[in-house]
């Protein structure tokens, strides 16, 4: 069994910062991609950011140059740091793992997600 569990959501205003976290845990053997996705009401989830277990990440263009995504190995932890946020950035953000259980399965993981409101 394995869980991703999502923190750091909430309410802030244009031009703020958040910074959301996603912790693995359960019968894990080794993760080769951690990312963030999102979805907006209506509309379908869209990648947001992703970093390989070799730490090369991946943005949306629309994120970039405003969010960092971010991993710490040891702990099977993916940060996603957003500045200068953007009413259009409001969504439910979805934490996903691309990783191998230590039963030796290829799994893709999903958080629960958080939600994030960008709001004067």
């Amino acid at each position: 069994q394995v869980q991703l569990v999502e923190s750091g959501g909430g309410l802030v205003q244009p031009g703020g910062s958040l910074r959301l976290s996603c912790a693995a845990s359960g019968s894990i053997f080794s993760i080769y991609v951690m990312g963030w996705y999102r979805q907006a009401p209506g509309k379908q989830r869209e990648l947001v950011a992703t970093i390989t277990s070799g730490g090369s990440t991946n943005y949306a263009d629309s994120v970039k140059g405003r969010f960092t995504i971010s991993r710490d190995y040891a702990k099977n932890t993916v940060y996603l740091q957003m500045n200068s946020l953007k009413p259009e950035d409001s969504a439910v953000y979805y934490c996903n793992a691309d990783l191998v259980t230590s039963h030796g399965y290829e799994y893709s993981y999903w958080g629960q997600g958080t939600q994030v409101t960008v709001s004067s």
